[in-house]
């Protein structure tokens, strides 16, 4: 596959991704994505975030909490 960014050749590697589902940010590890080798970017297939959703969704084993900090960046100017 080409990137519509840079028109560099995809490979596919195995990913971390940040998802939001229903308000909730999650990090899922060994996610498969198809990445450019030129600029990086993450080409994921639609039934791959489907099932990300489908296993979110249900009960599902946690590896670790982080606290995560919001900032408005334009209150900060």
């Amino acid at each position: 596959m080409l990137c519509e960014f840079c028109s560099g050749k995809t490979k596919k590697r195995k990913v971390k991704r940040q998802h939001w589902l229903k308000g909730r940010l999650y990090i899922v590890e060994d996610v498969e994505a198809e990445v450019c080798k030129e600029c990086g970017e993450r080409y994921f297939h639609a039934t791959t975030l489907d099932a990300i959703d489908k296993c979110l969704s249900t009960e599902h084993p946690v590896k670790a909490y982080l606290d995560v900090e919001v900032v408005n960046f334009n209150q900060q100017m």
